[in-house]
């Protein structure tokens, strides 16, 4: 096969460091936006909180004027000369013909939502757990095991690890060796650790624990052990009938025995200040009030951050401009300054860009859905997709996505995830399209109202919605209800 050269002509799309860089901070929520400037600020040190006033000169670029050509530079500059330069030559106070890059301007005032919001400070989970653990007085090797187990609690304090598993990881990562009795005697330890439930396997074994720490009250806790120990798959099923037939029992005291189960806690872990890997407070990103009819918008002001270029890099220029004698090395300092002063330049355009963009797609929404954020009725929810918002900002939609997906605003009503105001549209029997939201909230509604003793079933909600003049069929009030997670009838079927 012969070898050819040509001349080819290709049209590509390309994205540049700082739209990549963009995309990520658009993604990025207010509550870990300081964390990412954190990280910017201490990996470039020409970047740097600051709180002078900005003036136009330079702003463009603060490091333009400090262009130079190959030949202002002496390359037979001494090298001795070069590193008995005093640092403190570059950082003293420079001359005021140089304007700080900054990154607040009069658009983003300071605010009182600016101040540090209060978290929770109370025991996490695991902590609160190694603590009763340390009461045991356990020997050095069931310590360790001890804390393994614990460490392999989830969320909500169940161990769904396997007993195995545990043994493996003890014997391959810390070089412990035990057995699943050992583990097993540990564990059973644990589940009489507060709160009660913790430690658990299952769903089962986690009410029956707490049962247990209440078998002293006798009567009906008594039964309600008995059920979930040999009915547990009926009960959970509400085939309440057979239980009854099974263990000889009236409907009081089936009424009794159910209300003293739905007491329980599922989740006993889920409560407990958090294992490090639940989520916090939502931090509002957006806020919206309503001032006498009129919606007025503004950004969280931790999305506007008082960032500027460092005034010790930009004296460093400055000195280095007003020198006589340029050598290599120097100009490879400069050009280094220069590279940390683009990069923050970057930056900050970035955090402008994504303020930018931010005020813009929630305009839109808010425009969009006005007659919402004036009443909180869902009902008067319009059908909004994308494509709706991305043609009314000229952003991509991609661009839409990202913020919808990551957003929350506060309104008088409660605080929504952007994503919330999207919804497909359906028609209904006088041609008028609605928003799935809409017919979502009736469907809650409706079930809502029902008699518990005789819930409705998807073919009678059904029904209701067409009488409603809603066209929707049975398949789809199915997929709406398990959206709304809600059980089938049967499953809400209360005696």
């Amino acid at each position: 096969m012969a070898l050819s050269q040509g001349l080819y002509q290709r049209q590509l799309q390309k994205l540049s460091p700082q739209q990549i860089q963009l995309m990520k901070l658009l993604q990025v929520p207010t509550a870990l936006l300081e964390e990412r400037i954190k990280e910017e600020l201490e990996e470039n040190p020409a970047l740097e909180t600051g709180e002078e006033e900005v003036t136009e000169e330079f702003e463009n670029d603060p490091t333009e004027e400090f262009e130079t050509k190959e030949d202002e530079f002496d390359l037979d500059g001494s090298k001795d000369e070069y590193e008995n330069i005093d640092i403190s030559d570059y950082v003293q106070d420079g001359d005021d013909d140089i304007a700080d890059y900054k990154m607040r301007d009069e658009n983003y005032p300071e605010a009182d939502d600016n101040k540090v919001i209060p978290h929770k400070v109370e025991t996490g989970f695991n902590e609160l757990m190694l603590e009763q653990l340390g009461q045991l007085n356990l020997d050095e090797h069931k310590q360790l095991v001890a804390e393994q187990i614990i460490g392999n609690l989830d969320d909500d304090g169940y161990l769904r690890r396997e007993i195995s598993a545990i043994v493996d990881d003890l014997a391959f990562r810390q070089n412990v060796m035990t057995t699943e009795e050992e583990i097993l005697e540990l564990v059973i330890q644990i589940q009489h650790f507060d709160p009660p439930g913790v430690g658990a396997r299952n769903l089962q074994e986690c009410l029956l624990i707490q049962l247990q720490r209440r078998i002293e009250e006798g009567g009906s806790v008594e039964m309600a052990i008995k059920v979930l120990t040999k009915y547990f798959e009926e009960f959970t099923k509400k085939h309440y009938e057979k239980i009854q037939r099974g263990l000889n029992i009236s409907d009081e005291q089936l009424r009794e025995i159910i209300h003293q189960i739905v007491k329980l806690n599922p989740k006993p872990g889920g409560n407990i200040g958090g294992t490090g890997k639940g989520e916090g407070y939502v931090i509002a990103d957006f806020f919206i009030v309503n001032n006498m009819g009129k919606l007025e918008l503004t950004l969280n002001s931790r999305n506007a951050p008082d960032l500027r270029i460092s005034e010790g890099y930009r004296d460093m220029l400055k000195d280095y401009d007003r020198g006589t004698k340029k050598d290599k090395r120097q100009k490879e300092a400069v050009l280094f300054i220069k590279q940390k002063i683009d990069s923050a330049k970057w930056f900050i355009d970035a955090i402008k860009q994504r303020q930018h963009t931010l005020l813009s797609t929630m305009e839109a929404i808010m425009n969009y859905q006005y007659d919402f954020f004036v009443t909180g009725d869902e009902t008067e929810m319009r059908p909004m997709i994308l494509k709706d918002i991305a043609e009314k900002t000229n952003l991509d939609i991609s661009t839409i996505s990202r913020v919808a997906n990551s957003k929350f605003v506060q309104t008088e009503f409660g605080s929504y995830r952007l994503k919330f105001f999207f919804s497909e549209s359906l028609q209904t029997d006088s041609g008028e399209e609605v928003s799935t939201r809409e017919v979502k909230k009736i469907l809650s509604d409706l079930i809502g109202e029902e008699s518990k003793k005789h819930p409705l079933s998807d073919e009678r909600l059904t029904e209701l919605l067409q009488e409603k003049g809603y066209n929707i069929a049975r398949r789809t009030v199915a997929k709406y209800r398990e959206q709304l997670n809600v059980p089938v009838a049967r499953l809400r079927k209360e005696l």
